[in-house]
């Protein structure tokens, strides 16, 4: 399983959970309530793990109400792309590695 590197981009007017993987990155703001934004990341997630099983990390340095809420919400995350990889994976849904 691979592990891919999530960072909190904080800015004066937004805070952003920036998540890293295979060569593209996806946001998600925190400080605006954007649920279509979130549906839009988590679909994006769903076609990377027909690609193979992953995780996310928080990679952050500072212990403030952002990396509280973005670390909760990563563990939330995993269990659920955990959760989907396995449905994928019972219906044959993944995509075969390359001859």
């Amino acid at each position: 399983m691979e592990t891919h590197k999530t960072t909190i981009n904080r800015a004066d007017s937004k805070t952003s959970l920036c998540f890293a993987i295979r060569e593209k990155t996806l946001v998600i703001n925190l400080t605006e309530d954007k649920p279509n934004e979130v549906k839009s990341v988590f679909n994006q997630l769903i076609l990377e793990l027909k690609k193979g099983e992953f995780k996310f990390e928080l990679d952050d340095s500072e212990t403030d109400l952002f990396y509280h809420i973005s670390s909760e919400y990563i563990s939330q995350l995993n269990s659920e792309l955990s959760s989907v990889y396995k449905e994928l994976k019972d219906y044959d849904l993944l995509e075969s590695k390359a001859e």
